[in-house]
C-alpha cells in the first residue's frame, strides 16, 4: 500500500473577504452592512475565528511531510496526486465542493468554528489536529465511503454530486422532459427534479418532504400524515438515491404519476430533454458548474462508481486490519 506523501489543504474566503471584494474596501463594506441594519462585528468576529483556525492548522502541520494550501476557487484547475491527504478547513459545503475533484483520496475535514458551523461532515475539531494529521498519514483512521450521484449525458459528459443533483431550467421556469424509471415512462412539465444522496437527505430532500407533507395535511385536514415528515434520512453509504419531481403540472400532454422514487444500480433514472434552451444539470447547489441539458440530450442518473472517502474518526483501540480502509 503506497504511503501518503503530501497534504493538500483547501481553504475558503471568509464572508468578510467576499464583502470586501464586492465593495472594494473594508470601510465601504461596513457602511453597506450597517446602513442595511446588519452587524458588521459579526463578519469581523467570524473572519478572525477563521484566521485563527488557519494559523492553528498551519502550526499543526508535520514538518517532515510536504504541504500545499489552495483556496476553494482553484479547485477546478488543481491536480491532486494519488497519494495526497486532502484536508478541508471550513463548513460542510467545502467538503462537498472538494469531493467532486478527487479520485478517492482520503479527505480529513476540520471544523474551524464550532460556534457557527454545525459540521455534519466537518466533524474534526482543531484541538489535537497535529495528532489527527499524523494518524491520517499513517492510516490509523476510520473511513466512510460516502455514496455520490452521477449524471451522464449521451455525449459522454458527466457531473458528480455529494448531496444532490438538480435537473431543470436555468431560469427555474417549467422544464419539459421525458422521465423513464423502473419500466415506467411519462412526459412531464415541472419546476425540476431533485436527486438526493444519503449525505444530502438531511437537506433539500428533507425540505421537499416537509413541504409536501404540509400541503397534503392542510388539504386533507389529516394530521396522521405528519409521520411522513420524519422519514427523510437514509444511510450516506447506502447504494441508493431518491428522486423527487418538484411541482409537476398535469395537462393534455403531461402527466404526474412518477414523481418520487428510488434509484439503485438496477433502476437508474433516465431523462430525455425537451427544452430547446436553458436546460441544466448542476450539483450541490453550484449553479455556475453545470451540464447543458437541452433538446437532444439524454441523461442517465445513477450511483457514481467513485466514493467520497471521508475520514470519520480514529479507532478507539489498537488498529487491526478490520478497523482500517486501505487504498490500493
Amino acid at each position: 500500500m503506497p504511503g501518503l506523501d503530501k497534504i493538500v489543504v483547501i481553504t475558503k474566503k471568509s464572508a468578510l473577504e467576499e464583502l470586501i471584494e464586492r465593495f472594494n474596501t473594508r470601510d465601504q463594506a461596513r457602511f453597506y452592512i450597517e446602513h442595511m441594519g446588519g452587524s458588521f462585528e459579526w463578519y469581523e468576529s467570524a473572519h478572525q475565528a477563521y484566521v485563527n483556525a488557519v494559523a492553528t492548522l498551519r502550526k499543526a502541520m508535520p514538518r517532515e511531510v510536504r504541504s500545499h494550501w489552495i483556496e476553494r476557487s482553484f479547485l477546478p484547475t488543481f491536480t491532486f496526486g494519488p497519494n495526497d491527504l486532502i484536508v478541508t478547513l471550513g463548513p460542510d459545503g467545502l467538503v462537498v465542493n472538494t469531493a467532486k475533484y478527487l479520485q478517492e483520496q482520503p479527505l480529513l475535514a476540520f471544523n474551524p468554528d464550532p460556534e457557527r458551523i454545525d459540521g455534519v461532515l466537518s466533524a474534526f475539531p482543531l484541538d489535537g489536529s497535529a495528532s489527527t494529521l499524523l494518524a491520517a498519514l499513517s492510516f490509523q483512521i476510520l473511513i466512510r465511503p460516502i455514496t455520490m450521484a452521477q449524471a451522464t449525458l449521451n455525449d459522454g459528459r458527466s457531473i458528480l454530486a455529494v448531496n444532490d443533483l438538480f435537473i431543470g431550467q436555468k431560469t427555474h421556469v417549467s422544464a419539459r422532459y421525458v422521465l423513464s424509471h423502473a419500466q415506467r415512462e411519462e412526459t412531464q412539465s415541472s419546476s425540476g427534479i431533485i436527486v438526493s444522496t444519503g449525505a444530502g437527505s438531511t437537506g433539500w430532500y428533507r425540505s421537499i418532504l416537509a413541504g409536501a407533507v404540509g400541503v397534503v395535511r392542510s388539504v386533507l385536514n389529516d394530521a396522521s400524515i405528519d409521520r411522513a415528515r420524519s422519514r427523510y434520512q437514509f444511510d450516506p453509504e447506502s447504494e441508493r438515491l431518491i428522486f423527487n419531481v418538484r411541482e409537476p403540472f398535469v395537462s393534455r400532454t403531461t402527466t404526474a404519476d412518477v414523481v418520487h422514487g428510488e434509484i439503485t444500480p438496477e433502476t437508474p433514472l433516465v431523462l430525455t430533454s425537451q427544452m430547446p434552451r436553458n436546460g441544466v444539470i448542476f450539483s450541490d447547489g453550484v449553479e455556475e458548474d453545470y451540464l447543458p441539458f437541452n433538446s437532444g440530450s439524454i441523461a442517465n442518473i445513477g450511483i457514481a462508481q467513485r466514493k467520497l472517502m471521508l475520514i470519520s474518526g480514529l479507532p478507539q483501540s489498537q488498529p487491526t486490519p478490520e478497523h482500517l480502509v486501505e487504498r490500493r
